[in-house]
C-alpha cells in the first residue's frame, strides 16, 4: 500500500470536509486541487471517489444534530415528534427540484461545464451575490424587506428576519430553497451557497439558512453517492485493497474535519455576515482565471 496516496486521500478529505459546508464550492476545490495533487487512480475511481467521500461529510452532519433529526427520541414530547417528520417532509420535499433535474443533467454537466473557467466564473458570480444579498439586508431599515410581520424597533438584518427557527420554517420557503438548490449543479456554485442564498433572500436568519441547507444535504449527498456508486459497478469496476483504504481514508478524515467546519460555521453566522465568503470566492476565481490563462 503506497503511504503517499494515503496522504494524498487525506488532504482531499481535509479540503471536502472545509469546503463541502462553508458556501465556497467543495467541488471546485477538489477539481483544483487536482491540478495540483493528483491520486494515481483510474478516471472512473477519481470521478467516483469526488463524490463518495461526501459521504464522511454528511455523517458529521448526522452526529452533530442527532437529537433534531432523530423523530423517535423518547425525550422528545409527542408534538416536538411530530415537527421533526414535518422537517424531513421539508427536507424531501425541497430536494425534489434538484432530483428531477440534476439527476438527467448529472452526465451532461459533468462533461461540459467541468472547465476551470466555468468554475472560477461561478465563484465570482455567487461571491458578488453574497456581498450584494448581504449589503441589502444590512441597508434596509429595521429589517423591512426581511422583518418578521409586526418587528419594530432598530433590530439588524438577521434578528428581524422573518425566520427565526428552522421549527418555523413554512412549507412554501423549503420548497423555494430547494428551488435554488438547482443552482448548485453548476461546478463552482456550492450546494451550501446556493441553498444558503436562497433562504436568506426568502426570509431566513443565516443561522436558519445554514441549519437547514446541512439537513438538505443528507438524501442530496447519500442520494448522489448512491448513484456514483452504481455507474461505477454498473461499469465492471471493483475496488482494490488500496482503493478501498484511499476511499476510507478520504472519508474519515472529511467525517473528523466536518465536525469541526460545521461549527465553526455556526458559531460564525450567529455573529458575522456571509460577505467574508463572498470575497473569498471573488479572489479565488480570479487567482484561477490568471493561473489558468498563464498555465495555457
Amino acid at each position: 500500500m503506497d503511504f503517499v496516496e494515503l496522504l494524498k486521500a487525506a488532504l482531499f478529505g481535509l479540503v471536502e470536509g472545509i469546503t463541502e459546508w462553508l458556501p465556497i464550492s467543495s467541488t471546485g476545490h477538489m477539481l483544483l486541487l487536482n491540478e495540483f495533487v493528483t491520486l494515481n487512480v483510474s478516471k472512473d475511481f477519481w470521478d467516483m471517489f469526488l463524490v463518495v467521500i461526501q459521504l464522511g461529510a454528511i455523517l458529521a452532519v448526522c452526529v452533530l444534530f442527532f437529537r433534531q433529526l432523530n423523530p423517535f427520541s423518547r425525550k422528545k414530547t409527542p408534538e416536538e415528534r411530530r415537527g421533526t417528520w414535518r422537517l424531513w417532509a421539508q427536507v424531501v420535499l425541497a430536494c425534489a427540484p434538484a432530483a428531477i433535474i440534476g439527476i438527467p443533467l448529472d452526465d451532461w454537466m459533468e462533461e461540459h461545464l467541468g472547465s476551470p473557467f466555468v468554475i472560477a466564473g461561478a465563484l465570482i458570480v455567487y461571491g458578488i451575490a453574497f456581498i450584494v444579498i448581504e449589503n441589502m439586508r444590512s441597508s434596509a431599515p429595521t429589517g423591512a424587506h426581511f422583518a418578521r410581520k409586526g418587528s419594530v424597533g432598530s433590530l439588524g438584518p438577521d434578528e428581524s428576519a422573518r425566520i427565526q427557527r428552522v421549527q418555523d420554517l413554512d412549507w412554501k420557503t423549503a420548497m423555494g430553497i430547494g428551488v435554488f438548490q438547482i443552482l448548485s449543479i453548476v461546478p463552482g456554485t456550492s450546494r451550501s451557497g446556493s441553498t444558503i442564498i436562497g433562504g436568506l433572500l426568502l426570509g431566513c436568519s443565516r443561522v436558519v439558512a445554514a441549519e437547514f441547507t446541512f439537513y438538505l444535504a443528507i438524501p442530496v449527498m447519500v442520494g448522489a453517492s448512491g448513484l456514483r456508486l452504481a455507474k461505477y459497478f454498473i461499469k465492471g469496476n471493483t475496488f482494490t485493497t488500496d482503493q478501498t483504504a484511499v476511499l476510507a481514508v478520504g472519508c474519515i478524515v472529511a467525517f473528523v474535519v466536518s465536525l469541526l467546519a460545521i461549527r465553526f460555521l455556526m458559531n460564525f453566522v450567529k455573529r458575522h455576515d456571509f460577505k467574508p465568503f463572498g470575497w473569498y470566492r471573488i479572489v479565488l476565481g480570479i487567482a484561477v482565471i490568471a493561473y489558468f490563462l498563464l498555465a495555457r
